[in-house]
């Protein structure tokens, strides 16, 4: 819950104008609900995509203060972030109710960035790899590959979002190669091999040339360090 309508604006706008025009990687913002819409306009012609924080599972209804994912399409998304550990911790979203919005999002045409990831606690009492695979298996529950051919996996270990705390390299290496493990048992191999998988968890740009040497990350889901263009520009033309 950062930056108003006009704060959002002359971001992108100083964004635009930091990154090359042709940009071999892929770049997705994800502001607010209010900045959507005039966002959308400001990054039509340009490489980078947008995305939603967050939609409700219901195609319309009495869901006062909520939105839905034909509103987000409206407003130019292309993509959107569900069961982020934040919905997950101050919300109480379950994994059967980020399940929902998985159908939801896939059945409007919204690519889901899916989030999953372990507390402290978890990691402590060595649950780490229980925590994933249930929130994978829940949150994939009923759905076909053909459903979820554009799904986008975030790996966001909590305790190392928003902490300064990050993964080493290796440990998140040993969640990620978990998590692609266990999606190809879910839904196949090959599926699994073609998953775009990131990280996320206090990523900036002293850290993310040596996360992106790990094999099984693809990318990283920027948090604080995404809020002043200086330091997120840094990490998308990271070395």
């Amino acid at each position: 819950m950062y930056k108003t309508v006009r704060e959002s604006v002359e971001f992108v706008t100083q964004l635009k104008k930091e990154l090359p025009v042709s940009l071999e990687r892929d770049v997705l913002i994800a502001p607010t609900f209010p900045s959507l819409y005039p966002v959308s306009e400001l990054l039509k012609g340009t490489s980078i995509r947008l995305g939603a924080q967050n939609l409700h599972e219901a195609k319309e209804g009495a869901y006062t203060g909520e939105v839905s994912a034909a509103m987000l399409c409206d407003a130019g998304c292309e993509y959107v972030i569900i069961g982020h550990s934040e919905r997950r911790t101050l919300f109480g979203e379950t994994d059967a109710v980020i399940n929902k919005k998985i159908i939801a999002a896939c059945g409007s045409g919204l690519k889901p960035i899916f989030c999953i990831g372990e507390t402290l606690a978890e990691r402590e009492s060595g649950k780490t790899f229980e925590v994933l695979e249930k929130q994978l298996k829940e949150g994939l529950n009923s759905l076909d590959v053909n459903d979820i051919r554009h799904l986008v996996i975030a790996y966001e270990p909590v305790w190392a979002i928003g902490t300064g705390k990050t993964a080493t390299p290796e440990q998140a290496q040993e969640a990620h190669a978990f998590i692609r493990s266990t999606v190809g048992r879910i839904c196949g191999a090959d599926f699994a091999a073609e998953r775009v998988i990131l990280y996320g968890g206090s990523v900036n740009p002293g850290n993310i040339s040596s996360l992106m040497l790990q094999s099984d990350i693809n990318g990283a889901l920027v948090g604080g360090a995404s809020l002043n263009v200086d330091s997120f520009v840094k990490i998308i033309l990271y070395d």
